[in-house]
């Protein structure tokens, strides 16, 4: 399995780095343009291929990208669609210092009907329709692979914890995603609102990936997630 890379601007200085694991079907073209808006904020992206029928082989792989000690810290796993499943299996057993869970799916996650259905689930963004439905390499009909996990109940983490998911997501209710981490400490839940299943690449792409950068800023500052802008204290919001 090659791993998919996009490092911070010529002559910048490193903030941290990022583990994604994509979702099904999906390839490194879907996840060019947020490997190229967050690697330009000098985080560096490592995509890791998902393979469902041996995620132990992509664990392995998540492994070896921590090892490496030329890859800066903190180091945070992101996960979309089973990504995001898989991510949250293994981040309380992984060296990762925060985790990004984007779409959910789970065991009982709706699949679909035709490729034009499965666009639809997948994302609003023009953009985003294009380049996936040109992608000789995307796999179509991947929302209807099952997983290879009969249940979800990850532990706590015990590390930061981003969920982020579309109200308007119709292979996973947000409900069902967002019940799944209910009562977890350490979780910031947000909802990205009328957004898709694929809320790294809806029409509000912008709006997530800035959202991201400001849970990846916190982190630098501490566990805590320490606001990075905020009101003045005593100062009327």
């Amino acid at each position: 399995m090659t791993v998919t890379a996009w490092n911070e601007p010529t002559g910048g200085t490193p903030r941290g780095t990022l583990v994604v694991l994509p979702g099904r079907g999906e390839t490194p073209a879907s996840y060019e343009r947020f490997g190229r808006r967050i690697s330009a904020d000098a985080w560096r992206v490592r995509l890791v291929p998902l393979d469902l029928e041996d995620p132990d082989a992509t664990r392995v792989l998540v492994e070896k990208l921590l090892a490496d000690e030329s890859l800066p810290g903190p180091t945070v796993l992101v996960g979309t669609d089973a990504g995001a499943t898989l991510a949250a299996l293994l981040a309380p057993t992984l060296g990762v210092d925060a985790v990004v869970l984007a779409g959910l799916a789970l065991p009982t996650s709706a699949g679909v009907e035709s490729w034009d259905a499965e666009v639809e689930a997948r994302s609003a963004c023009p953009v985003h329709r294009r380049v996936i439905s040109t992608d000789e390499d995307f796999a179509r009909g991947g929302l209807d692979q099952p997983l290879p996990w009969t249940s979800v109940a990850p532990d706590a983490p015990g590390k930061p914890v981003l969920l982020l998911h579309g109200t308007d997501d119709p292979v996973t209710p947000v409900a069902d995603a967002l019940a799944l981490y209910d009562g977890v400490p350490d979780v910031r839940v947000r909802v990205v609102n009328g957004g898709r299943h694929d809320v790294l690449n809806d029409a509000p792409h912008r709006s997530v990936a800035a959202t991201i950068v400001l849970f990846l800023e916190s982190l630098r500052l501490g566990p805590e997630l320490p606001d990075v802008v905020g009101p003045l204290a005593g100062a009327a919001r």
